[in-house]
């Protein structure tokens, strides 16, 4: 082999290397750093239609089956992960230490992402900002849903 060709993969290398340790380095710092926790923006609540005017009161566990029916009171700022402080502590390799919060505004329950690494899903859908929740919505995060009730 050419001594230039040499040369030029072992550059390649030490390139590929290099992102390689960089990359790790910005996900070990994510996780240390932790969450940028931003104010809620003050949006409208969707109008509840008559039959659906109770405001959700909690949060239960759906899935995985060893955990169903567990329950929390929706109340104030909630943290979702598998940090041992959060208020719903997950037991889910798929989560992140700081996943999600679920947070009220005017009696109003939202759900934010915390800059999770594989998102979280509200009734399927990956959200990107702060998202309202209603009766029956149900959160996915890894494997584990949550339905606010």
């Amino acid at each position: 082999m050419p001594d230039g060709l040499l040369g030029a993969l072992k550059l390649c290398l030490l390139a590929l290397l290099y992102l390689f340790f960089l990359r790790v380095l910005r996900a070990v710092w994510a996780e240390v750093k932790g969450p940028k926790m931003r104010e809620p923006k003050p949006a409208k609540a969707p109008k509840p239609s008559r039959a659906d005017r109770k405001q959700p009161s909690r949060v239960v566990i759906t899935a995985p089956a060893a955990r169903v029916g567990t329950t929390f009171p929706l109340a104030g700022e909630m943290t979702v992960g598998r940090a041992p402080g959060c208020s719903i502590p997950l037991e889910d390799n798929f989560a992140s230490q700081l996943h999600a919060r679920i947070f009220m505004v005017d009696r109003h329950p939202y759900v934010e992402d915390l800059g999770s690494t594989n998102g979280t899903m509200v009734n399927g859908q990956s959200i990107t900002h702060q998202v309202p929740l209603g009766r029956g919505d149900k959160i996915a995060i890894g494997g584990t849903v949550l339905e606010v009730r």
